[in-house]
């Protein structure tokens, strides 16, 4: 079968192409690719404003013609470099060729070997993997989540006001405000997208064990490790780690996976949470014409974005905590199993990408039922006995808690009428007895937000 969309046999490359296509640039073989030339170009261009002696008599007007290779890079390119793979057997050998050829064609041939020059391949993967990832990140993946978080304060300051039954344990308990219990979810992933926004990205560059030997051999006189720290920060906008093995320790790529997994289980826990409003009808959806919600029941309308987005972030989780156990061991300094699993960082973005926008497309929908909310709040007089028994208390009323207790915790359906009747069995002052009444389902909330 020849690949589409419809023998695929990822989703994230079959039925949801379309809705992640944003980030083959990325994470695609085509994407590694591209950044690996990306790096090769800028590391040549680095030599030659060091400068090497031998690269001295360039002409910096050349610069943007070499640029030009990534910048104008096509799939055609690519597909050469594959080609060139195919008899290389080495993916980054196949790239130093394909730029080789590009130099010919510039007429700058006496230059070519100067291309790679004192590199290992993971110079290449470990430039290229973090600059493509941070480039995703401040480009797609932390505006989705800045995007679902913007949303959701909006939708806060929207309910702000409106007063809900709570419950802990599953049981009713004091009432609180739909807009207080999405400003929670806001502030959690507040805090962490603060805290993911602080992970370096980062990269080693240091030759075949990280000490520059080739560099070091060659030209003893030139500050490498200088050279290393100003390309890898000023250059490619990346953090240099200074003490590797061959390859990048991949501590902070951990991190960076720890903190998008801390964000999708916030949304799991809030995915879950307005599921259930919807089961208890305190949401509505809206109905969308020719949409079916079960292929048997046709009154069903099913809350699919939010269970579908509750899917995507926990298989999202789970290749997120498999990179962030496996990418920092590895045997000596060095061993192959980094690279195998690197090429699929792109799965677990993806599925959090498409977990986001499914919460989207979910909250859009959202239709409040006020008068749910109103009636839940009714059915459930006993929830004001905390605030009665507490006032009680600040009066000095004997054993007021024992006296709510007796009154609530029966059999018996609590009402408005049972606790009017309640309070008008107080031995207190009228005063206080229109200051308890007061207190309702509705009315009890605590303080505004």
């Amino acid at each position: 079968m020849d690949l589409n969309s419809l023998t695929a046999i990822s989703p994230v490359d079959g039925r949801y192409r379309n809705q992640l296509k944003e980030l083959a640039p990325y994470f695609s073989e085509f994407g590694l690719i591209h950044y690996r030339v990306r790096i090769e170009i800028e590391y040549f261009i680095a030599l030659c404003q060091l400068p090497l002696p031998q690269l001295k008599d360039i002409s910096h007007t050349c610069f943007p013609e070499l640029r030009s290779i990534y910048l104008n890079f096509s799939q055609q390119d690519a597909l050469n470099i594959k080609n060139l793979e195919k008899t290389t057997n080495h993916d980054v050998k196949a790239v130093e060729y394909f730029i080789k050829e590009k130099f010919t064609a510039l007429g700058l041939d006496p230059y070519k070997e100067f291309i790679h020059f004192g590199l290992t391949s993971q110079d290449i993967n470990n430039t290229a993997i973090p600059l493509s990832l941070k480039e995703a990140a401040q480009e797609i993946i932390i505006p989705a989540y800045q995007s679902l978080l913007e949303r959701l304060n909006g939708l806060a300051t929207d309910w702000a006001t409106v007063p809900m039954l709570a419950r802990t344990h599953g049981q009713p308990a004091s009432p609180t405000r739909l807009g207080k219990e999405l400003r929670v979810f806001a502030e959690r992933l507040q805090a962490q997208l603060h805290l993911l926004n602080q992970v370096p990205y980062s990269a080693k560059f240091g030759g075949a064990t990280g000490n520059f030997n080739a560099h070091f051999v060659a030209y003893p006189a030139t500050d490498w490790n200088a050279f290393g720290k100003s390309f890898v920060e000023e250059t490619l906008g990346l953090s240099r780690s200074s003490f590797t093995t061959q390859i990048e320790h991949y501590d902070n790529l951990a991190a960076f996976f720890d903190g998008l997994k801390r964000l999708n289980t916030i949304l799991i826990d809030f995915a879950r949470d307005i599921w259930q409003y919807i089961s208890m009808g305190y949401f509505k959806q809206k109905i969308k014409a020719g949409e079916i919600g079960s292929s048997a029941m046709p009154h069903k309308v099913n809350p699919i974005d939010f269970e579908n987005a509750e899917g995507n972030l926990g298989y999202a989780n789970a290749i997120y905590e498999f990179l962030a156990a496996k990418l920092p061991i590895s045997r000596l300094q060095r061993d192959l199993t980094d690279s195998t699993v690197l090429r699929n960082i792109g799965v677990p973005l993806a599925h959090s990408i498409l977990a986001l926008k499914s919460l989207e497309k979910g909250i859009g929908k959202l239709e409040l039922n006020l008068r749910a909310l109103e009636l839940d709040l009714e059915d459930n007089w006993a929830v004001v006995a905390e605030g009665i028994q507490t006032v009680l208390r600040r009066e000095g009323y004997p054993q007021p808690y024992e006296a709510l207790k007796e009154l609530t915790r029966t059999n018996e359906k609590i009402t408005a009428a049972s606790i009017s009747q309640f309070i008008d069995g107080l031995g207190v002052n009228d005063a206080i007895k229109t200051e308890l009444r007061a207190i309702t389902p509705a009315s009890y909330t605590g303080i505004p937000f």
